[in-house]
């Protein structure tokens, strides 16, 4: 199997209009979302942000995962996974991949795509607004047992694994251009964010509304903290446990539903998972209703 990762890059036009990406590479002499294989030893999203770098000279910042494509080349079975990435700074340089690149609104893009995969992965692109507002919902990583410890619960501490589960988990938060962490009052959920926080220079404030008995007993109010980090100026991730997690996600989902415009997902709504080190990209549309929620299992994807 093949792995590649891209993304269909985007820029602000106007108030609520956005232009994308498209590229030209001569030696397939065709015009494609950017794209590119993925290097050993890196994963997917880490790929896309490279790839995006190399082949239109701008740095990005990922957001929802649109869709995997799949198909052969030669004898091989090859999947592209992509995202909408939004643009930052950088200048596109012609070279041996890439010589030309012209931002498009998405119409226009689709119109001059060569590949029928790619005009799909627009459609997809374009079935929400492009300038969502991002959350990332994080389950702590792997902590020692409770019944092995014997100090107070919230003191109960990563071990080996979950620390290791946490060094990578910060790659992936810089990949979604994270400037704000939140965490559950456990050791364990603020030492699942530290790694992240000591690279970026951040601090790790603490948000009680998300510990588990506290989405039980007012979960309004913890809908209320997630509204407003998705309202704030940088992009959150806040980690929480295995029993809120579920519970807000679900809420989330169902409030989308209920205004008429169910959440887009790779995993059932009805019964979301929260495996430990795993995270949730939930994308927020201008209105505060959910509009696309990601769950992946660990920081490899």
């Amino acid at each position: 199997m093949i792995y590649a990762a891209g993304a269909v890059l985007w820029r602000p036009v106007g108030d609520d209009g956005a232009e994308v990406a498209v590229v030209h590479r001569p030696h397939h002499q065709d015009w494609s979302l950017p794209k590119g294989k993925v290097d050993p030893g890196e994963t997917r999203a880490d790929a896309a942000v490279r790839e995006l770098a190399e082949e239109t000279g701008f740095a990005a910042v990922l957001g929802r995962h649109l869709r995997a494509v799949h198909y052969t080349v030669g004898s091989d079975d090859k999947t592209v996974d992509f995202w909408s990435a939004r643009a930052g700074d950088g200048r596109f340089t012609p070279g041996d991949e890439t010589d030309e690149l012209r931002w498009l609104a998405p119409a226009e893009a689709s119109a001059l795509l060569t590949y029928a995969s790619d005009r799909e992965v627009v459609d997809d692109f374009t079935a929400r607004p492009a300038a969502l507002r991002t959350v990332l919902l994080v389950r702590h990583a792997l902590a020692g047992r409770r019944t092995e410890w014997s100090g107070p619960d919230a003191d109960r501490p990563l071990v080996e694994e979950g620390r290791e589960q946490a060094q990578r988990l910060a790659a992936m938060l810089a990949r979604y251009g994270v400037g704000a962490l939140r965490a559950v009052p456990k050791t364990r959920c603020h030492q699942t964010l530290e790694p992240y926080a000591e690279a970026a220079g951040l601090t790790v404030e603490p948000a009680p509304e998300l510990g588990d008995g506290a989405v039980e007993r007012d979960p309004e109010a913890a809908l209320a903290l997630v509204g407003k980090l998705a309202d704030g100026a940088a992009v959150t991730a806040a980690c929480a446990q295995g029993d809120g997690i579920p519970r807000l996600v679900g809420d989330l989902a169902a409030q989308a539903r209920a205004a008429g415009a169910p959440a887009l997902s790779n995993r059932d709504l009805d019964d979301p998972p929260s495996r430990k080190g795993s995270f949730w990209v939930l994308s927020f549309g201008p209105d505060g209703l959910l509009a696309a929620a990601d769950y992946h299992r660990d920081a490899t994807f």
